[in-house]
């Protein structure tokens, strides 16, 4: 089984080169599983029995299932779609000195920079192009190798060689062609989507690596990909929720974009997104607003986003006693500023389910000097305030362009996920939880 599941989720990563084309990909997970897709524009009936989803600016999704006779409260988790790279300027190509066309690129997110030099590189996102009197969107995916930053030979710069600072503005633009035309970029946009070149008014367009993942290592007992995190928690929640029981509670999955640059924008965990469609939800439900506030109350929310694995050649890295590792199952993630937004509670209500689905459990804390990242979950219970753990699967190489996983671990999360959509909260407070 776990094979299997390392398998769909490699297909998943290698169809998924920008944000947009991962919610399009989920999207169509839902849709051939029945799932029914709602438009935020217009007006919800949701009925007993059917499962729904809805997209926010084609790049985060929630999706959730109303139970036959419902009798819990909302079984929520969270995973974010975006990965650190580049964004092109919508005045994207410049020449250089010797006549060379480079495109000027944005850093989008805390990359490893040096991880982008000297490989494949291509160009996913959207374009926006004049149709008549609309304004049309369109997912565009520039499939060949057509870009690569170079590194500087260390004969010229022992100072760039040996790690010195790479400026975003000048050592990571993407070398595009030899030619001097300005107009060149657009061509190759409009001939990949089929439009005049004319007709394009603007753009969200990234790089991404052509490296396809792939398992490596003696026994295949690791994943190799981009954008691991936190695709690969998005991808398995996702199928978790797909193959979930139903239990009289609310299960609720969103993936939302943005989080690598603060999450602040509509479609990010900072926004109404979540708010507005639980909110929905419950005067579909015919709540009253003291019944609400009590189902919200009785609520539980799991941040999926990965986690560090102790490096094997910095374990003085990570502390010294917690150092997860791949393979060895889901990690759950604490710490003291609440980065993270676990506590003793969340964490012991999720242990208990990860038990009853018979799934290690691992800690992690950043070493106690070292500051660590963060991740949605505090930000998305700043909005809907509930019980809340921070989980992810052990990874190396984090905000690589090609990172590595343990290949045992997406079915570890997809069996402990589908037992927690599968799940209710029968009576929620710091004393006593019981869980069916």
């Amino acid at each position: 089984m776990s094979g299997e599941i390392c398998n769909h989720l490699m297909k998943f990563l290698d169809e998924s080169h920008s944000m947009f084309h991962a919610i399009a990909y989920l999207a169509r997970m839902l849709d051939d599983s029945g799932f029914i897709r709602l438009e935020e524009g217009k007006s919800w009936k949701l009925l007993p029995g059917k499962k729904y989803y809805t997209v926010r600016g084609a790049s985060s999704l929630i999706a959730f299932a109303i139970p036959e006779n419902r009798r819990g409260s909302f079984m929520m988790a969270a995973a974010h779609c975006d990965s650190p790279t580049y964004k092109l300027r919508q005045n994207a190509v410049s020449v250089s000195t010797d006549g060379l066309a480079r495109l000027s690129v944005e850093k989008y997110g805390g990359a490893i920079e040096r991880s982008w030099l000297d490989r494949p590189l291509s160009i996913a996102g959207r374009v926006f192009y004049e149709d008549g009197r609309k304004v049309s969107a369109r997912l565009i995916d520039i499939d060949r190798d057509l870009l690569v930053i170079p590194s500087v030979a260390p004969h010229l710069s022992k100072d760039l060689s040996k790690g010195g600072e790479l400026k975003a503005h000048v050592d990571m633009l993407p070398l595009f062609s030899q030619e001097r035309s300005a107009g060149e970029l657009n061509s190759v946009i409009a001939e990949t989507i089929g439009i005049p070149a004319q007709q394009i008014l603007a753009t969200d367009l990234f790089l991404y690596a052509r490296m396809p993942s792939t398992t490596i290592g003696l026994n295949h007992e690791f994943i190799a990909s981009p954008r691991l995190d936190d695709l690969e928690c998005a991808w398995c929640c996702l199928k978790a929720l797909i193959e979930a029981q139903d239990s009289g509670a609310v299960p609720v999955m969103c993936v939302f974009n943005n989080e690598e640059v603060g999450s602040g924008t509509a479609q990010g965990a900072d926004s109404t997104f979540l708010c507005d469609v639980l909110e929905r939800l419950c005067s579909s439900l015919e709540l009253s607003s003291e019944e609400r506030y009590a189902a919200i109350a009785e609520s539980y929310m799991v941040s999926a986003d990965n986690a560090h694995a102790v490096h094997p050649a910095h374990p003085e890295l990570s502390d010294a006693n917690e150092q997860p590792q791949m393979n060895k199952g889901i990690v759950i993630k604490y710490n003291a500023a609440q980065k993270y937004a676990t506590d003793g509670f969340s964490a012991a209500v999720f242990i208990s389910i990860c038990k009853r689905a018979g799934v290690p459990v691992q800690n992690y804390s950043n070493r106690a000097d070292l500051p660590g990242g963060s991740t949605l979950g505090h930000i998305s219970i700043a909005h809907v305030s509930v019980p809340t753990v921070d989980i992810g699967l052990a990874q190396l190489a984090m905000h690589s362009c090609y990172e590595i996983a343990g290949a045992e671990d997406p079915a570890y999360l997809v069996a402990a996920m589908k037992e927690y959509f599968s799940s209710r909260l029968l009576r929620i407070s710091d004393e006593i939880t019981e869980i069916e």
